[in-house]
C-alpha cells in the first residue's frame, strides 16, 4: 500500500466528514479515487445546496439526472449518476451490484411508455440488474429488464437489448456479446473505504 500524503489526509479531515455525512449511500477508497474537496464544490453544492437530484443519497453530477431513486438498490463502489450526462430512470426498478462505473453519457431506462398513451409508463416484469465489476461505456443504453451478469464489459455506444452473461465483453446495437472476459482479479473488499460496511459481504 502506499504512504498517504499529509495533502489528502487533510483533505479527508477536511471535506471527507462533510462528504460521508450528506452522501449515507457514498462507499469509495478513503484516499486515491477523488478528492473530497472536489466531490464538495462540483457534487455537493449543486446538488445539495443548489437542489439538482437533492434527495439522492450519493454523489450525482449536475449534468446528470436520477429519477426515482428510491427503486434502486446499489452495492458500495457504484454511484449511478456521477459521471456526465447520465440518465437513470429507475420507474421498474434498478438493482446495482459493487463496483459499477458509468461512462459519460449512459442511459438507464428501466420503464418505457405506453404505445397508445405516451403519459402513461408501462410497469416491467423485472427491474435492470447489472452484477459486480461492470464498466459501460459512453452513451450506451440499457433498456427495460435487462440483466447484465457479473465481470462484464459493455462497449461505448452499444444499446443493450437483451441479457448480457458474466464473463463477458459485449459491444453494438443490439448489443452482443464478441469475446470472453478474463475474471476481474481486484478483492474490492480488502480495500479501506471512506467509511465502514455495516454488514458482512
Amino acid at each position: 500500500m502506499s504512504k498517504i500524503s499529509l495533502k489528502h489526509k487533510i483533505d479527508f479531515l477536511l471535506f471527507g466528514k462533510i462528504i460521508n455525512w450528506f452522501y449515507p449511500q457514498y462507499f469509495r477508497p478513503k484516499y486515491g479515487y477523488t478528492t473530497y474537496y472536489k466531490l464538495f464544490f462540483s457534487f455537493l453544492i449543486p446538488q445539495k445546496i443548489l437542489g439538482i437530484n437533492r434527495k439522492v443519497p450519493w454523489p450525482v453530477h449536475y449534468t446528470s439526472k436520477v429519477i426515482c431513486h428510491h427503486k434502486i438498490k446499489k452495492g458500495i463502489m457504484c454511484d449511478p449518476g456521477d459521471n456526465l450526462g447520465n440518465y437513470i430512470q429507475a420507474a421498474n426498478g434498478i438493482i446495482f451490484g459493487n463496483n459499477i462505473e458509468l461512462g459519460p453519457g449512459v442511459k438507464i431506462i428501466s420503464s418505457n411508455h405506453n404505445f397508445d398513451d405516451y403519459t402513461q409508463q408501462v410497469k416491467g416484469l423485472r427491474p435492470i440488474k447489472i452484477g459486480n465489476h461492470v464498466w459501460i461505456g459512453a452513451n450506451s443504453v440499457i433498456l427495460p429488464e435487462v440483466e447484465i451478469g457479473d465481470n462484464v464489459i459493455i462497449g461505448a455506444g452499444s444499446i443493450v437489448t437483451k441479457n448480457i452473461p458474466s464473463d463477458s465483453i459485449a459491444v453494438g446495437n443490439p448489443c452482443k456479446v464478441i469475446k470472453n472476459k478474463a475474471p476481474y482479479k481486484k478483492d474490492i473488499f480488502l480495500i479501506e473505504l471512506n467509511r465502514k460496511l455495516k454488514a458482512t459481504h
